[in-house]
């Protein structure tokens, strides 16, 4: 009997050993994963941005908007450069994130190649145009951290009826500037 009972607690005290160590393998590589695509998530949207900021500024100067701070072909190649960068951080995105993260940066992706296409010329279009093209973007962005949030375990939202969608901060079209549309 003692003999049983001795083997009965050393069955219980692994069992439940090989339980917790099995759990907090779980727990540490869920952890280690969540801080890779926090990482990824971060990255795509730091390199969406300056691909953002660049087109703007290239589109602004082309129209006559902003004085020419670098010739058009060097603004040109660094937007190119800020596309390959996102695009390797969009890749990175597709290999981590969950199905609504992976649609999300679909969209962003497509929205922002239009604010892209129109700042380079590639794209015709009235300055009303570009405002929605842009307005279009920072949806998409919203859109794709609600997705990434989900994905991490965020608690809370940042859309919907607590966040109203918030318009362009940008200056009226100036007399006599390239573009037309308001």
């Amino acid at each position: 009997m003692t003999i049983a009972a001795v083997l009965l607690g050393a069955m219980s005290s692994y069992v439940a050993n090989f339980l917790m160590e099995r759990s907090r393998n779980r727990y540490q590589l869920k952890t280690r994963w969540d801080d890779k695509k926090l990482s990824a998530y971060e990255t795509y949207i730091d390199r969406m941005r300056a691909c953002i900021f660049l087109a703007a500024q290239l589109y602004e100067q082309r129209e006559g908007m902003r004085e020419a701070e670098k010739p058009e072909q060097e603004l040109l190649a660094d937007v190119a450069e800020a596309g390959r960068l996102r695009g390797r951080a969009f890749e990175r995105v597709m290999l981590l994130g969950g199905d609504d993260v992976v649609e999300a940066t679909h969209e962003l992706n497509a929205a922002a190649l239009e604010v892209d296409w129109q700042a380079a010329g590639k794209t015709a279009g009235t300055l009303q145009q570009w405002r929605d093209r842009n307005r279009a973007v920072f949806r998409s962005i919203n859109e794709f951290h609600e997705a990434a949030r989900k994905d991490l375990g965020v608690q809370g939202t940042v859309i919907g009826s607590k966040h109203p969608e918030r318009d362009l901060l940008l200056p009226p079209p100036r007399p006599g500037s390239r573009s037309t549309g308001a």
